[in-house]
């Protein structure tokens, strides 16, 4: 069955010709799993994946689920936005076999997100190390971030959530909450960090003034580190992350408080960076991967956005590291999309956010 995209002309922001539809057709590579929420492809063509509910799965090469869990994985706290999440294999995973997590530690009064990496030896987890855990510990279950990219240097990003009850910590350097951390693969922390030697400053932070950053890419070809991130009542963000830069939450934002109410008169002020691009309303947005495949020519070197509550992946067109339009696609889903990768066959494959999730696979029509 033939799918087409929904194009959005977005000319009044960039000025740009609208966009064909592109051809597609989208397959049910692996289903049975709870909330997933990561996925990483292994080198002998299996998948990992994550489920929110504190489960680390394997999905065959053929698309099989094997029906037991990956032993060893940590215990997570699990709640409303809290779980296991990320999934992420080290960059030298072929010599190492080292694979990184993230999930929500602690109890309902006191929890953060913590970074973890184990070694996977016979489909199981061996010599696991706890590497970080953002401070403070905070109540509640909500606005962890989770997502990890590696940079050219093989340091990690890790991004992180300002708890939701402590926007204003987002603009505190002396606590993890709405950042974005930099570590080297065993946890330490790079002594070129851009707080380093700061007074009063946590060493980890790379980036700070997040709301809440679930999605993060390195595009290593042009050494651009690009994030989204949830807005209130709008106002998600699309931004281009440099080291020790303030991205203004909450004392920018294009969105408005949940009861209505205002949360900052302005979108930009200065010394803070300005998003990218803005989704207003909220599509809330969810993973974040860029396009280098075979399959589909024109797709390369834009970034795909996974929503949430738009039930879509916006396609966000890059010229020349320019931003030139948008596509709204896989609308006709009708499912909230939590993960979206580029597999080693060039396909777009797609996490779906329920308790019966699925893993898709996008490829040509033809």
């Amino acid at each position: 069955m033939l799918r087409f995209s929904r194009a959005l002309l977005l000319g009044a922001l960039f000025g740009s010709a609208p966009l064909l539809a592109q051809d597609y057709r989208i397959e049910t590579f692996s289903e049975g799993l709870e909330h997933p929420w990561a996925m990483a492809f292994l080198p002998d063509g299996r998948m990992l994946v994550t489920e929110r509910v504190g489960r680390l799965r394997i999905v065959e090469a053929d698309g099989s689920l094997d029906p037991e869990p990956v032993a060893g994985v940590p215990e997570a706290f699990i709640a409303a936005q809290a779980g296991l999440m990320e999934v992420a294999l080290d960059p030298d995973y072929t010599d190492n076999r080292w694979l990184y997590l993230s999930y929500a530690h602690g109890s309902l009064e006191a929890n953060n997100t913590r970074l973890a990496r184990a070694r996977l030896v016979d489909d199981e987890l061996h010599d696991f190390e706890v590497l970080f855990t953002a401070q403070p510990l905070k109540a509640g279950a909500a606005h962890y971030g989770g997502r990890i990219a590696f940079l050219a240097d093989k340091t990690l990003v890790l991004t992180l959530g300002d708890g939701f009850d402590w926007r204003e910590e987002a603009q505190n350097p002396a606590n993890h909450l709405g950042k974005i951390v930099r570590l080297n693969r065993d946890g330490s922390v790079p002594q070129d960090n851009p707080l380093i030697g700061q007074e009063g400053a946590a060493p980890e932070i790379y980036s700070l003034g997040h709301r809440n950053v679930q999605g993060i890419f390195f595009d290593a070809e042009n050494d651009r580190l690009y994030s989204h991130e949830h807005g209130p009542r709008g106002g998600d963000e699309l931004n281009l992350i440099e080291a020790g830069n303030n991205y203004g939450w909450p004392l920018a934002t294009f969105g408005i408080d949940y009861t209505g109410a205002r949360i900052s008169p302005y979108t930009e002020l200065p010394g803070l960076s300005a998003p990218l691009l803005h989704w207003t309303p909220s599509v809330a947005p969810s993973s974040l991967t860029l396009y280098r495949g075979e399959l589909f020519p024109n797709w390369r070197g834009d970034l795909f956005a996974a929503t949430l509550a738009e039930r879509s992946v916006r396609r966000i067109r890059v010229l020349d590291g320019m931003l030139a339009g948008e596509e709204v696609l896989f609308e006709e889903l009708e499912e909230r999309i939590r993960d979206v990768r580029i597999g080693p066959d060039g396909a777009l494959y797609l996490l779906t956010d329920s308790a019966e999730g699925r893993v898709l696979r996008v490829v040509p029509s033809e």
